[in-house]
């Protein structure tokens, strides 16, 4: 049987407001931990890794392998029940398991640590809540949506969003 890597899980607690504000709250850790993640060794060799093959300048093949990378070698798997949990770029991509928030940064991580421009997009499915977290990078003068917890390609947006936010 194959088992995950053993990497340690060191956890540091905060305090969120309850509701909407908590959510607002959880996207501003997501973008500074994309900020922090950006610059880290780790993620840009894992980036480059990843584009090395593909053709030169070419900026939304290099998007679509940083997605494809993210989508098809990491695992989507929930928070904990009734917590809201968020990993840092680095510990997603060596535990290689998040949620939609982790999954989501380390994208956004590997995008701009090679030079594409990103926004979280939450949204809601029934109106009562926000409910999930992908993001768009900028490439080739467009916005390209990239949810990489979904077996889709590139562009792809769920269908059934009932209210939609872009930080």
């Amino acid at each position: 049987m194959f088992l995950a890597p053993e990497i340690p899980v060191t956890t540091e607690s905060r305090f969120l407001s309850h509701g909407e504000a908590g959510i607002f709250e959880t996207v501003q850790m997501m973008r500074q931990l994309t900020d922090a993640g950006k610059k880290s060794p780790v993620i840009r060799q894992a980036a480059l890794g990843v584009i090395f093959m593909t053709p030169a300048q070419a900026d939304c093949a290099e998007v679509i392998a940083l997605f494809e990378f993210v989508r098809d070698n990491i695992r989507y798997t929930k928070d904990i029940n009734g917590i809201e949990t968020l990993a840092t770029p680095e510990k997603t991509l060596a535990m290689r398991v998040g949620d939609c928030d982790d999954l989501s940064v380390l994208l956004a991580s590997l995008l701009e640590s090679v030079g594409y421009p990103t926004r979280f997009i939450i949204e809601s499915y029934d109106g009562a809540g926000w409910s999930h977290v992908y993001l768009a990078a900028y490439c080739e003068d467009v916005w390209i949506t990239l949810d990489p917890t979904e077996q889709v390609a590139a562009g792809w947006q769920p269908p059934d969003a009932v209210a939609r936010w872009i930080e």
